[in-house]
């Protein structure tokens, strides 16, 4: 909770919200690109200095490679420049695809992340749907519209006397998945019907 609450059922302190903790669906993200690239390495890109816990999505993607039978191989970068040396990695090593974690660097080096991939013709997966929507091929993360309406339901709730010590830290309850078509065939790929029948927005 980086120090913000003492815990979600209890913040304790004058403060609470909605966490968004994206790092816990890296094992999601790594199963579907799984499914949309069934063999050959995935490199998986972390930031170590990401404040959450790098440590936490590391564990994460190891254990769910370990429980798909995947290879992996975890790359880290830390500001812009080291995004392109990981990108030289990536392509040296032949990955055939890219999971990207959370964290404040990739959502904002997003058009440098896009470039990259769509340069390299690597197929990449992404936290949130608006890398899909600029040209990304898929994302899995929370809602964020959703996010907004739990963070309206507080602030209305606290307006009318409650304290926020008061009142747990929520998680997210509506996580979308994006696909961007066009992108898939440039890269050569079909996405399995089952993968299109479960994404909340297919981009064509």
């Amino acid at each position: 909770m980086l120090g913000y609450a003492e815990s979600l059922n209890r913040p304790e302190k004058n403060v609470t919200g909605v966490g968004v903790f994206s790092i816990d669906l890296e094992a999601k993200r790594l199963e579907l690109l799984h499914e949309l690239v069934p063999s050959g390495l995935i490199a998986v890109l972390l930031d170590r200095r990401f404040i959450s816990d790098s440590e936490g999505q590391l564990k994460e993607v190891q254990a769910a490679a370990r429980a798909l039978g995947r290879q992996i191989q975890v790359i880290h970068a830390s500001g812009a420049s080291e995004i392109d040396v990981a990108f030289t990695t990536i392509v040296q090593m032949r990955a055939v695809a890219l999971a990207i974690g959370a964290g404040a660097l990739f959502n904002a080096r997003r058009n440098q992340l896009l470039a990259l991939a769509a340069r390299h013709k690597i197929p990449a997966m992404y936290e949130n749907r608006e890398s899909v929507l600029a040209g990304g091929l898929m994302s899995y993360g929370p809602s964020v519209p959703d996010v907004y309406r739990q963070i309206g339901g507080y602030t209305a709730r606290v307006l009318k006397g409650e304290k926020p010590a008061d009142l747990p830290v929520l998680l997210p309850t509506k996580f979308d998945m994006a696909i961007n078509l066009k992108t898939a065939r440039a890269l050569g790929l079909d996405v399995p019907a089952t993968l299109l029948a479960r994404a909340d927005e297919v981009i064509e």
